[in-house]
């Protein structure tokens, strides 16, 4: 990596608000495995597989900077290759070295992990093979970016793929309530996707073709309002199945009526409203299973 650019421009490439999300959500995989599989945190393995999703994000972002230099010219101009800051060569090399540590991670955390099953150690091996075939085809051939719903679906299956990865790192992965999470995870995620493509509408305009452009964007935002009824049925699932008491499920309480208060906001069409409580909500959330998971 070359050092002539600061390190500012390099963590800035990287988009180290998502990553903080990225990095935490793997050890809240592993957790949540822990309550429903009777397995042991370990923090090592854990460490490993957060540091290799950390870089493979990272690395993700920095590729969507390189693809988008030109557009962001105009669009982001302060961002660090249109600034100025980074050349185009110093980010390619930079991504080469984050895929390399991520790679790295992973392998070593394969290896010094307590999972022996057969089925439990293709499905963390298989979980990040996947998650790389949709990161690089996300930008790339076939650019499912630049298809609108696709691109959305792709997004919010790897945000939450996280959540089963950090399980998988234990051997958890095949218990219900990390599903649970996902299901949580990828609905509200889909969700805000949608919405922000209606916010969207006019700087996508000749370069993505986006389900507000083709189906009007009133239409699109109730699309996203049924998407969050599907999230509070993930969210009220562990609460009934278990392994959390059904009394419990107060604890979600903040979370469930920052999603079903959305329906006035999202009529009015205001979408940066909606688009950051939607978010918010998922963070509530999974604050709330945690708290759940220690009482």
């Amino acid at each position: 990596m070359a050092m002539g650019a600061s390190m500012s421009a390099y963590v800035e490439l990287m988009r180290p608000k998502n990553l903080v999300l990225a990095a935490a959500t793997v050890p809240l995989g592993a957790f949540f495995a822990t309550l429903d599989a009777g397995v042991t945190f370990d923090a090592t393995v854990v460490g490993l597989h957060a540091l290799a999703v950390v870089c493979f994000m990272g690395a993700g972002n920095a590729m969507n900077d390189l693809k988008d230099a030109v557009i962001d010219a105009d669009a982001h101009p302060h961002r660090p290759i249109p600034s100025g800051r980074l050349s185009a060569e110093q980010a390619k090399r930079f991504v080469a070295v984050l895929w390399g540590v991520s790679v790295l991670s992973h392998a070593l955390g394969v290896v010094v992990s307590q999972v022996s099953a057969l089925s439990d150690l293709a499905a963390i091996v298989g979980i990040y093979l996947a998650a790389v075939v949709l990161m690089v085809t996300y930008d790339h051939g076939p650019a499912t970016k630049n298809l609108g719903l696709p691109g959305n679906v792709v997004i919010s299956v790897l945000v939450g793929a996280v959540v089963l990865y950090g399980a998988a790192s234990l051997g958890g992965v095949f218990t219900p309530l990390p599903w649970y999470i996902f299901g949580v995870v990828f609905f509200t995620n889909l969700a805000r996707e949608l919405v922000k493509d209606c916010m969207d509408m006019e700087a996508d305009a000749g370069t993505r073709r986006t389900l507000p452009m083709a189906h009007g964007p009133e239409k699109v935002r109730m699309v996203a309002y049924v998407l969050l009824m599907g999230a509070l049925v993930c969210l009220y699932l562990p609460f009934w199945r278990g392994p959390f008491a059904f009394g419990q499920l107060v604890l979600q309480t903040p979370a469930i009526l920052m999603l079903i208060t959305l329906n006035g906001p999202m009529y009015q069409g205001n979408d940066v409203l909606v688009a950051g409580r939607i978010r918010g909500a998922m963070l509530v959330g999974l604050i709330g299973f945690v708290v759940a998971s220690l009482l």
